[in-house]
């Protein structure tokens, strides 16, 4: 009889530590599911402002097989936005996830992505958040320079499940598929935890070392217009400056850093980012101009070395040069990209229109450099034409489910 009660003794604790296992796996898989279902909090933050996710489409592959893209839209920024994922997709071979940031009455535009081609709609997910900062500072942090521009400075502590991200401007149009300049997040050494091109090539036109009030990285500061970062490498540092002897993490650098130089910067959260990294250089990654080519490069003559060899990978439009006549050869990659519809031939429906909006661009600078905009593209457009998207042209727009 003792024996039997030893062994019911044993079956009720085996059982008992066997569902204690199993409830929690499944409290640990909720909460993953809970966390990836919205951004994280900046610390002090109201819960409107939390950057909770409002619109998930995570598809059949899991967010981490994709690479990640971030862009802050504030303004009459939608259609160019729009047309930057547009240059995204078209040329990626890789799935992709836009982390959007966008102020309220532009959510509704930007859930028109469901609109798109149904076949195209299986290379990329999305994610909308509203814009957040940190409530004590919320309204300093949104006026500084342009409106919204400086929330990318927040995005590590808002997407704090994501380990690596690439931000991009609202006016970037991506020439070279999207996982080409992901792919240098493997060149970074142990040190560096972003990356970013150089603000000038040639010093003698330079911005920063010719005007700033405050440190800047290297010799002609950097653009913060097309940044590459490793998320998690940024939230584990700890950075030196010259308000303290202390070091401090991203969270805690950036209000002290704003309230000692914000009389003096002019490119608001990008002067910030050079002073980082000028006190920290050992953690910036710098890559070519080609990754991020301005009109700074061709305007007063081509002086992107590396663009002349091997041609534009990402447009810039900065200076609004996508909607106005002084740089006509940008607007014309622009309108060549926004124009085009999902299915049609690339050749003659994208390159062949855009080659001749160039020739008709030649009488400026940048206009004598527009070969270079379709060097890579020609290219891209080779790759992808054969088996992505030249079969999409009898497709018919289909919304997929709602969640």
């Amino acid at each position: 009889m003792r024996c039997y009660l030893h062994a019911y003794l044993l079956c009720t604790v085996f059982t008992f530590f066997s569902l204690l296992y199993v409830y929690s796996q499944l409290a640990s898989t909720l909460e993953d599911r809970d966390e990836r279902s919205g951004g994280g909090r900046i610390s002090g933050s109201s819960s409107h402002d939390a950057g909770h996710a409002l619109r998930k489409r995570p598809g059949l592959l899991g967010l981490r097989d994709r690479d990640h893209l971030a862009v802050v839209a504030c303004g009459a920024r939608l259609e160019e936005t729009l047309t930057m994922l547009k240059s995204a997709v078209l040329f990626s071979r890789k799935p992709v996830h836009f982390h959007i940031f966008a102020e309220d009455d532009l959510h509704d535009g930007f859930r028109n992505l469901e609109m798109w081609p149904v076949a195209v709609r299986t290379t990329f997910t999305f994610t909308i958040y509203p814009i957040a900062f940190p409530e004590e500072n919320a309204i300093e942090w949104k006026k500084l320079f342009k409106p919204c521009a400086s929330q990318r400075l927040f995005l590590p502590l808002i997407l704090k499940q994501e380990e690596s991200l690439l931000y991009v401007d609202t006016d970037i149009i991506f020439l070279r598929p999207v996982e080409d300049i992901w792919g240098l997040l493997s060149q970074f050494n142990a040190s560096q935890l972003a990356a970013m091109a150089p603000e000038h090539e040639e010093p003698r036109i330079g911005w920063y070392n010719r005007f700033a009030r405050h440190p800047y990285y290297g010799k002609t500061g950097v653009n913060s217009g097309v940044m590459l970062m490793n998320m998690t490498r940024i939230r584990e540092k700890f950075f030196k400056s010259d308000m303290t002897a202390v070091t401090l993490q991203w969270g805690e650098i950036l209000m002290p850093l704003l309230q000692k130089y914000k009389l003096n910067i002019t490119w608001g959260d990008q002067d910030l980012l050079n002073i980082i990294f000028h006190h920290n250089p050992e953690s910036l990654y710098v890559f070519p101009c080609q990754w991020n080519y301005r009109p700074d490069h061709c305007i007063y003559g081509s002086n992107c070395q590396q663009a002349e060899e091997e041609g534009v990978f990402i447009l810039h439009g900065n200076r609004g040069v996508y909607h106005n006549d002084k740089q006509p050869a940008f607007r014309a990659v622009y309108e060549a990209i926004k124009q085009y519809s999902f299915g049609e031939d690339m050749e003659s429906s994208l390159l062949q229109p855009l080659e001749a909006a160039l020739q008709a661009a030649t009488h400026s600078y940048c206009g004598l450099s527009s070969h270079l905009f379709t060097k890579r593209l020609r290219e891209s457009v080779r790759l992808v034409q054969p088996e992505d998207i030249g079969s999409q042209a009898n497709i018919i727009p289909v919304p997929d489910a709602v969640d």
